[in-house]
Parts: C-alpha cells; sequence; structure tokens
C-alpha cells in the first residue's frame, strides 16, 4: 500500500537510517528490505516500560519518532511497525501491516496483539516481523514449508489451521531447554506466533495498542519487559529476572535476580535504555 496512511512524509528519515546505521542503498529492493530489516532488530530495542509507568503509549508518528529515535528508549511492536512502515512508504516499498496472536507454544486462543509488516517484492510476499524484540534477523518469504537459518537462529514458517476452523501462518522457533516451553510439533519446536494476511491500519493498532498499554488483562500494562537481541545472544529483563540466552551452548540459559536499585544501571549498560530521573522514581516501586 503507497496511499500515504502512514505518515512516510512526515518521518525524518535521514535521522532514521542514522540511528540504525544505515548507509546503504535506499531504493525499494530486496536487499535494501533485508539490511533494513536487520538493522532495525538490532538498533531499536523492545520495552513496556511507558505502559508500566504512565498506562499509556502515544502512537502518533511524532511521538513514535521522538521515542526511538530522539532519545535512548525503545518500544513495542506497535512503535516499532509505526515507525518502519512510515519508512517503507517513503523509501517506496509495496506493503500492508498485520497481527498476529503471541502463542509461544500455547493452543490457547489468544488476542492478536503483536504487529507485522508483509512486504511485496519480485512477485513474493516477505513477512517482516521487526518488533517481536527476539526477532528473525532477516525478511522470511512467506511460502508453506519454509525454514530458515542463519547458524544461530532458526525458524520455520507453515501454512496451517491456526484457530478452530481458520487456516493462516504460524511461525515455530525452537522450544529450548530448560525454560518451561511446549514442544508443538514433537521434534522440538513451539508456535511462536499466528497471523493471517488481513490487512490491518493505524487505526486497529491504536486499539490493540490501547488494550497493551492499561487492560489489567494485558501481561505488559503492569510488568516491566525488556529486550536486547544481539546476532550471537538475547538478553531479557522479566521484572527483575535477567536471562541471557544463547543458541547452541549447552545447559539453562545465564539467569539471575536483581535489586531493585541495579534495574536502571542494567536497563542502561545492557539495554541501552537510559531513564529519566523521574522514570527511575516512577520505576523502583513497581519493582516488587
Amino acid at each position: 500500500m503507497r496511499n500515504g496512511m502512514w505518515n512516510g512524509d512526515a518521518l525524518d528519515l535521514d535521522a532514521y537510517l542514522a540511528h540504525l546505521g544505515y548507509q546503504g542503498d535506499r531504493s525499494p529492493s530486496l536487499a535494501t528490505l533485508r539490511a533494513l530489516h536487520r538493522a532495525h532488530v538490532l538498533s531499536v530495542r523492545w520495552e513496556n516500560l511507558e505502559s508500566v509507568l504512565r498506562k499509556h503509549r502515544p502512537l502518533d508518528l511524532a511521538s513514535v519518532q521522538a521515542k526511538l529515535i530522539g532519545n535512548p528508549r525503545g518500544g513495542t511492536c506497535f512503535e516499532h511497525v509505526t515507525l518502519y512502515a512510515a519508512a517503507l512508504e517513503r523509501l517506496g516499498f509495496r506493503f500492508f501491516a498485520v497481527q498476529g496472536r503471541v502463542q509461544m507454544g500455547s493452543t490457547s486462543v489468544r488476542p492478536a496483539t503483536h504487529a507485522m509488516v508483509v512486504v511485496e517484492l519480485e512477485g513474493k510476499r516477505w513477512l517482516s516481523d521487526i518488533g517481536f524484540g527476539a526477532s528473525p534477523l532477516e525478511p522470511i518469504e512467506l511460502a508453506d514449508a519454509t525454514d530458515v537459518t542463519d547458524g544461530v537462529w532458526a525458524y520455520r514458517l507453515r501454512r496451517e489451521e491456526i484457530t478452530p476452523g481458520a487456516d493462516g501462518w504460524a511461525l515455530y522457533q525452537p522450544a529450548g531447554k530448560g525454560e518451561g516451553r511446549i514442544d508443538n510439533t514433537g521434534d522440538g519446536w513451539m508456535i511462536r506466533h499466528t497471523f493471517t494476511l488481513n490487512p490491518q491500519y493505524p487505526a486497529d493498532f491504536r486499539v490493540s495498542n490501547h488494550f497493551g498499554a492499561s487492560s489489567p488483562q494485558s501481561p505488559f500494562s503492569d510488568r516491566v519487559f525488556v529486550q536486547r537481541l544481539h546476532p550471537d545472544r538475547l538478553h531479557l529483563l522479566d521484572n527483575r529476572l535477567l536471562t541471557t540466552v544463547r543458541p547452541g551452548v549447552p545447559g539453562p540459559p545465564e539467569a539471575r535476580e536483581l535489586e531493585p536499585s541495579e534495574v536502571p544501571v542494567v536497563l542502561a549498560d545492557i539495554f541501552g535504555i537510559k531513564l529519566s530521573a523521574e522514570d527511575v522514581e516512577l520505576l523502583l516501586p513497581k519493582l516488587v
């Protein structure tokens, strides 16, 4: 879609690309998409701190730019995709947004609260899932029985029944060890999330974003959750539990419980997220 609905003209594209450290070609090609996708995943953090601190997450492009580009902060999938879609639109890509149900091995029907982009290039469709936190480092071709790996992170994409009576797509990841995760396949894979190709629009994102930021039923409205992905490891902060996942390394992930006073330091040193003194004061009482 190239109708301006993602406000690409209002994006400071140079500032966004500089934030990513991207200096490559700007033509709407598969090579550009791959490079832009990877740079975004490795440069923009996943964090829900604004929801925890204020139960509110502005989703207008000006607010998202100021937070994700102008400050050492991150955001949730809706903030990521709002920014990313504006960049894709500005660069001339054809795409549409979708929402998915995060399963993480569960077989129950969960709400569609995860945002992604599907890009159309050279007669193919590519899932560009840049807002999961532990996102794939490259777009994945939207074709059944697709297996991808970069030697560290591996995924499977399958077309199947995703809710009773409804077909769609399921993205799988390795189930992991010692993490209490469910093996959906019998050979070590679990469903990360499912989705259909029903196009979603900024108005749809505003509804889901409001639920995620403020509803008591949202898993991310009260609990601090932060992620930072590297090519060879993933750092996660779940309230005060700091975990480092290294695929292929034997044994359970490294994990330790932080003291509340350690959390702002870890946010800055490990996740690159620097909170203001006001935000630190709001955060500490919530880390019980």
